[in-house]
């Protein structure tokens, strides 16, 4: 037995329960959690804006101590510090030989119809959010989605790895290969956005413009490397980004809320031959307008699927960025809280204020 929080009802708070956790089999790994994160794609569940099978478990960036390990498990073992990262992969299809495993979708990250449930309630089984159910004592996970960290690493600031990090960090330095030198703007300066700048800074870039609509956020954006900042309240957006840059755009675009309205401002704010990259995660019905002139200016658009990180190499090595000092993390902590108030951290992020708020069990 373990307490989770559950989620039951659209409109209703998730309650704190006593539920059951299956013993691992095959290539399954269970984790002790000692910190999650607490992410936009759980609001996105909570709000309907994305539909998920309840009653379910959510969370999905956590960090945690490896308890116990399948009979087929061979990458980590009990007692090892782990970050639990969404992105599971077989290792064997088109996608992981190819170098893309995080586009991996397998059925080996769950259980089968004839295999008992991973979480129980009484006889009633639990949906696992992202395949990882975070909001809870423990998580029951396939081995590929457990990266081993070295032991110094703080478990409050490796969960923002698992997600939120990665995706932002990769958007810049993996799916749009900012090069020195070339500008770029943010649009949306959450745990992603930050994440996306500070990434900037790292490759390089020149001008690093960010946007947001939350003064917090813009003054937390300057802290983590931007060199001019945007509110989304005052004025045009487009316009001031031109203006900026005398009129020439920026070489990239990251676009970090999902929303139609941003996105196509993103790419309106692109110079010739600019790229943007979208990671914000918008409603299913969402479409998107784009004058069809513009590509003939060479203008591109592109998504990014968690910074296309490769679980094992590149997580060991963002971890690295942060024990170096180059990748902050302290600074995007605005709030740690017990698992019994997560309901608050969620209110909290709704007022947008924060950057990332992270419960911490044990």
């Amino acid at each position: 037995m373990m307490k989770a929080a559950v989620f039951r009802e659209m409109g209703v708070p998730m309650a704190i329960e006593d539920i059951s956790i299956s013993k691992p089999i095959g290539r399954e790994v269970l984790v002790r959690l000692e910190a999650v994160g607490v992410c936009h794609s759980d609001l996105h569940i909570l709000t309907g804006d994305l539909p998920h099978p309840l009653p379910a478990v959510l969370g999905h960036e956590a960090a945690g101590v490896v308890e116990q390990v399948g009979p087929e498990v061979h990458t980590v073992k009990p007692g090892d510090h782990v970050v639990v990262c969404l992105t599971f992969h077989c290792g064997h299809c088109e996608q992981c030989h190819g170098g893309n495993s995080h586009r991996c979708n397998t059925p080996e990250a769950m259980r089968g119809a004839s295999e008992s449930p991973r979480l129980t309630h009484a006889r009633e089984s639990l949906t696992p959010f992202m395949n990882i159910g975070a909001f809870a004592e423990m998580v029951l996970v396939h081995e590929s989605g457990c990266v081993t960290m070295r032991r110094d690493m703080p478990f409050d600031r490796a969960c923002l790895i698992g997600c939120g990090v990665t995706t932002g960090l990769g958007a810049v330095m993996r799916a749009a290969a900012v090069r020195p030198g070339e500008t770029v703007a943010v649009i949306g300066c959450g745990g992603v956005g930050l994440s996306a700048i500070n990434g900037a800074v790292i490759a390089g870039a020149g001008q690093i413009i960010a946007i947001d609509r939350v003064a917090s956020k813009l003054d937390l954006a300057k802290a983590f490397g931007a060199t001019a900042a945007i509110d989304g309240t005052q004025g045009n957006a487009v316009e001031q980004v031109l203006a900026l840059t005398g009129g020439r755009g920026v070489d990239h675009v990251i676009e970090a809320i999902g929303l139609k309205q941003t996105i196509e401002d993103g790419f309106a704010m692109l110079a010739k031959g600019g790229l943007e990259t979208i990671v914000g995660a918008a409603r299913f019905d969402a479409k998107v307008e784009l004058p069809a002139l513009a590509f003939l200016r060479e203008k591109r658009v592109q998504g990014s699927m968690m910074g296309g990180v490769r679980n094992s190499i590149d997580i060991p090595r963002y971890i690295d960025l942060y024990m170096d000092g180059r990748l902050k993390l302290d600074e995007m902590i605005s709030r740690r809280r017990p698992l019994g108030e997560v309901n608050a951290a969620f209110e909290d992020m709704k007022t947008g204020a924060l950057a990332r708020s992270v419960i911490v069990l044990n």
